[in-house]
């Protein structure tokens, strides 16, 4: 039986009902047949509005407590005929399906659902897979020359406008349909790769959850899906003839303990490089703030150029500051600065004039932030932390994109376990040098290759970043730390190729270095701290960073 199509149809299916009544209320005003399911449908006639059930339309009941009720020709029917094509619109004709013209879609929130504490069973967290929604988006998307797909409520306003002011449905324009139809593909795109990404953690595993680097590597996905959102353009990016932007992963939507989610005050927006140096900064400020220096459970780090140029840990906040500041006041100037816990009104102030980009912190006591307030150019992030301690920084995975791919490792701040580290020189350590050591090394790993870095008890006094020659770095460390470098533990990220690095650091009065080994001429280069007094110790693990 044929049935002459009289109104356009509208199909509205959304668990975030956000502003959905008075989208369906104009769509209705508009002449729309609404179409509905479940929950959205007994939303709208609360609301007062006529709605059609979809299983009235499809002349078939949902099933399965609901699990299907889209799946039919006579919805997908009328989704995906081309109706500009002759054929295609005589065959919905002589189905008697009337075109849908407007489709409102939003999906189970997975994500969300996944990233409950405590986290749901795998049965509940499955009934949270929205099958027919990423459907009816599919559809909807790929037709979007007849079919407008709204995925977002901050698009309702815009749709019924265009509607509004069209003399009709199909004579809205291509632009408006194609930028739709890109921000449905980009849902159901993210959707999936949440989904994969979550069961491949429940099933395969993470690579956080070992320690065997082939178990690591086993468990690295066969896929790698990026799913992230647009949370706003920057200016411009590393330099002003190049476009940037910032995005947000979709399993940290909302996530305020991110730098990406961080609460920003004062200053101008954050930049492309702003962000970039922040993430250094942030990076190693996490991973300086354990227990494992309970003497000193205040951490400051100062980043310029993607590079630490001071860190510390000191008993109090002022301490730890002035001791990183230390390190490399003049690198220091227009600088980035990250603290493990709430900024005090002392520290504040002991900052005073000093000119910097980015102060990041768990927390700022009141008279703290109104005294950094006070440059007008300061910006200040707040990264919501438990505890008011920023959380440590853990195993996770990093990727980096290359020409025609990516590459993706695993990546975790160094621990060195003083019972796998070798003293290879007649002079020994003193038994006051490991909270140096392991100090050095943590720093050590955040700084670019070839990285040198020179500590006096829990702070640096120099550090070499990001140099073609390992001896280079140790010269541009020593110069730095000037006379602090006398008796200072020297971290380096790999292996002394020759015996002029060693004696570099020895002229500059280094009594420790703590490296890797691995050199073909370790015997050489061994001899030489013997031959200067310096005491060496081999850690068997490198620290590239590049």
């Amino acid at each position: 039986m044929q049935h002459e199509p009289v109104r356009p149809r509208a199909l509205l299916s959304v668990w975030d009902k956000r502003d959905i009544v008075p989208f369906a209320q104009g769509l209705a005003d508009l002449g729309f047949e609404l179409l509905s399911t479940g929950g959205t449908a007994r939303t709208l006639r609360d609301a007062g509005l006529t709605v059609t059930d979809v299983s009235e339309a499809t002349g078939h009941p949902e099933i399965f407590d609901g699990r299907v009720k889209s799946l039919h020709p006579a919805i997908h029917g009328p989704l995906l005929a081309r109706l500009e094509r002759e054929d295609d619109a005589a065959h919905l004709k002589e189905l008697g399906y009337p075109p849908i013209q407007v489709v409102a879609v939003n999906l189970y929130p997975f994500a969300e659902a996944a990233s409950k504490d405590p986290p749901l069973a795998e049965s509940e967290l499955l009934e949270m897979i929205d099958i027919g929604g990423p459907t009816l988006v599919r559809a909807s998307a790929k037709n979007h020359r007849n079919v407008l797909i709204v995925v977002r409520p901050e698009r309702y306003t815009g749709v019924l406008e265009a509607l509004r002011s069209a003399p009709s449905p199909e004579a809205v324009g291509l632009e408006l349909r194609q930028a739709l139809a890109l921000e449905a593909f980009q849902q159901t795109s993210g959707y999936d790769t949440a989904i994969a990404r979550t069961l491949h953690e429940r099933w395969v595993g993470a690579p956080e959850s070992v320690e065997d680097v082939e178990d690591q590597a086993a468990r690295l996905p066969a896929v790698i899906r990026v799913a992230a959102t647009q949370n706003k353009p920057l200016r411009y990016g590393e330099n002003a003839h190049q476009a940037a932007a910032l995005f947000v992963d979709a399993a940290c939507e909302g996530d305020a303990s991110t730098l990406v989610g961080a609460q920003v005050e004062g200053g101008k927006a954050m930049s492309y490089n702003n962000y970039a140096d922040a993430d250094a900064c942030l990076r190693l400020c996490r991973s300086l703030s354990t227990e494992e220096w309970p003497e000193a459970p205040h951490a400051c780090v100062i980043v310029k150029h993607a590079n630490p140029c001071g860190a510390a840990l000191g008993a109090t906040q002022d301490e730890a500051f002035s001791h990183a500041l230390a390190s490399d006041p003049e690198s220091a100037f227009g600088s980035i600065i990250a603290f493990n816990t709430p900024v005090t009104l002392s520290t504040a102030e002991a900052i005073g004039d000093l000119f910097v980009e980015v102060i990041m912190a768990p927390a700022y006591h009141e008279d703290a932030r109104a005294h950094l307030r006070s440059k007008s150019n300061r910006r200040l992030l707040t990264l919501a932390s438990p505890g008011d301690r920023l959380a440590p920084l853990e195993r996770t995975l990093v990727r980096k994109p290359i020409e025609g791919g990516w590459l993706m490792q695993t990546e975790e701040p160094p621990r060195l376990d003083l019972s796998d580290l070798s003293t290879v020189t007649s002079r020994q350590m003193d038994a006051t040098d490991a909270a140096s050591m392991r100090f050095a090394a943590r720093v050590c790993e955040q700084v670019k290759s070839n990285a040198i870095v020179m500590v006096q008890g829990l702070a640096t006094v120099g550090i070499g970043p990001g140099q073609t020659s390992r001896v280079e770095a140790v010269r541009i460390a020593s110069r730095r730390a000037g006379e602090r470098a006398r008796d200072c533990v020297l971290a380096s990220d790999a292996f002394f190729p020759f015996p002029d690095g060693v004696e570099q650091a020895a002229e500059a009065g280094a009594r420790l270095i703590v490296q890797p080994g691995g050199s073909i001429r370790d015997n050489e280069v061994i001899a030489a701290a013997d031959t200067l007094g310096v005491a060496m110790v081999f850690t068997g693990r490198r620290l590239f960073r590049h």
